[in-house]
């Protein structure tokens, strides 16, 4: 085998399903804890920092009003900043004068020039600042003796926001791993029924048609399950039908051939008196017309299973067919004292088909009735229109008055060779391929047949051929 047919028939890779639901929830996981990791953080830390602000404002606030208090402004005003000092609170005050009292550098530091000016002015100060590295909020009010600044770091105001930010996302990391890990088991679940499935089809390809899948899992996939164990009822039945053909085929071929033989040899080996050649003649040529019909039957379901049958439709008068089957069939069922009737039950049947078709279709129905129909027992064809639920339906029907059909055949009416095996040395049977070729025939169509029991008491049956809505050509005169 060449390097280019293994490529060909390798099958390309393209991941386990298993694998893509695993990655697929992974990502999921993944993707809605980092969504919800920066809704969270971004919350909590815009929430802590308008809470911390408004915290030291209101402190700023009471200290100021705490400073306003005292019977000497200044004192009061120092006295505020050593509390506020004890408190663990950083603050700085600045004087009339331009003096600046602080309890800590930082707080000196935040009391910039512009702020003084601002607090001696009377306005208070509202800020966030950075502070050689250090980010700190900022609140000023004004006092009788001038104005106090309390400062904050923005590290300590959000120290519990950032041991809460740590447990959610520590709470969103360990969600994303449970994910993963039930991720996991459920494609593993839903694989598992998969790769059955896939197994038994594969079995089923190397030719194995004991096959059954466990039906089981969510309900596509049992349903894939359940075809597959239809698939492989089908296939055995199938394939035990085409070894019955092929069986009743090569039977029915030895036959003749053998009959045909042993004659040839008696001719060839001189055997046979001068006055008997005439006779045996006659049975090498009746095995040999039999041959030849048994393989022309093959030859033709052979071409209607093909996938573009020849068809040539066109404008059709399906009781005028029938007069032209009358002609025939009328002398044929007379000569072997059979009573032919056709029945047109309307005055045409104006459609759409191929005629050589359905007269080779019809040809075959009666080939199949005379056969088995007694002498003074009758055969009808009928021709009648129908109304269905999708229109109209021309139908052609072929009955007979012989011993007819059990409703167990009727259902295998149409395979190949089933109804030959089972009739063979009851009745007279033919090739066993005569309502095979009908059956496909019907289908080639575009319609449908359909074996039933006949009022007469034989065998029934039913072609439909779908009518056209609207007919393309305008109805010959009729004369």
């Amino acid at each position: 085998m060449t390097a280019d047919a293994v490529t060909a028939g390798a099958v390309p890779s393209r991941g386990s399903l298993s694998r893509r639901i695993v990655l697929l929830a992974v990502g999921i996981a993944v993707l809605t804890a980092l969504l919800a990791g920066l809704l969270v953080v971004g919350l909590t830390r815009t929430s802590v920092d308008e809470s911390a602000r408004t915290t030291l404002a209101r402190i700023a606030d009471a200290a100021a009003e705490r400073a306003d208090s005292g019977a000497a402004a200044r004192v009061a005003q120092n006295r505020a900043v050593r509390t506020l000092g004890a408190l663990g609170i950083e603050s700085a005050s600045v004087g009339r004068g331009g003096v600046v009292t602080s309890t800590s550098p930082l707080a000196r530091d935040a009391l910039t020039p512009a702020r003084q000016r601002a607090l001696l002015a009377g306005r208070t100060v509202s800020a966030r600042d950075d502070l050689g590295g250090t980010l700190v909020l900022v609140e000023g009010r004004p006092t009788d003796a001038g104005g106090i600044v309390l400062v904050q770091r923005r590290s300590d105001a959000t120290a519990d926001s950032d041991r809460l930010v740590r447990r959610v996302l520590l709470a969103l990391l360990i969600a994303a791993a449970v994910a993963v890990v039930v991720s996991v088991a459920v494609a593993r679940r839903l694989s598992m029924p998969l790769r059955r499935t896939a197994d038994a089809a594969h079995a089923l390809a190397a030719g194995r048609r004991d096959v059954q899948v466990p039906v089981e899992g969510p309900d596509e996939v049992a349903e894939v399950a359940s075809a597959l164990n239809s698939l492989s009822g089908s296939l055995s039945r199938s394939e035990g039908r085409q070894r019955d053909f092929l069986l009743s085929v090569s039977h029915d071929l030895r036959t003749p051939l053998t009959g045909i033989s042993g004659y040839a040899e008696s001719l060839a080996g001189g055997v046979v008196p001068p006055e008997e050649t005439a006779r045996v003649g006659g049975v090498v040529l009746t095995e040999a017309k039999r041959l030849e019909r048994l393989v022309g039957d093959l030859l033709d379901l052979a071409r209607l299973g093909a996938d573009r049958p020849s068809v040539a439709p066109e404008r059709t008068d399906l009781v005028a067919l029938g007069r032209e089957v009358e002609s025939v069939w009328a002398r044929r069922c007379a000569a072997v004292g059979v009573p032919f009737t056709f029945v047109p039950d309307v005055a045409d049947a104006w459609t759409v088909t191929d005629p050589a078709r359905v007269r080779q279709l019809v040809d075959g129905l009666l080939e199949n009735a005379l056969r088995v129909t007694p002498a003074g027992r009758p055969v009808v064809v009928e021709v009648r229109r129908e109304t269905g639920p999708r229109g109209g339906v021309d139908v052609v029907e072929v009955r007979d008055g012989g011993p007819g059909l059990t409703d167990e055949d009727l259902a295998v009416a149409f395979e190949p060779s089933v109804l030959h095996e089972r009739y063979r040395g009851l009745r007279p049977v033919g090739t066993g391929l005569g309502l095979a070729i009908v059956g496909r025939l019907a289908d080639v169509l575009g319609g449908t047949v359909e074996a039933g029991h006949a009022a007469e008491g034989g065998a029934r049956f039913t072609l439909r051929l779908p009518h056209p809505a609207t007919p393309r050509f305008s109805h010959p005169a009729t004369p």
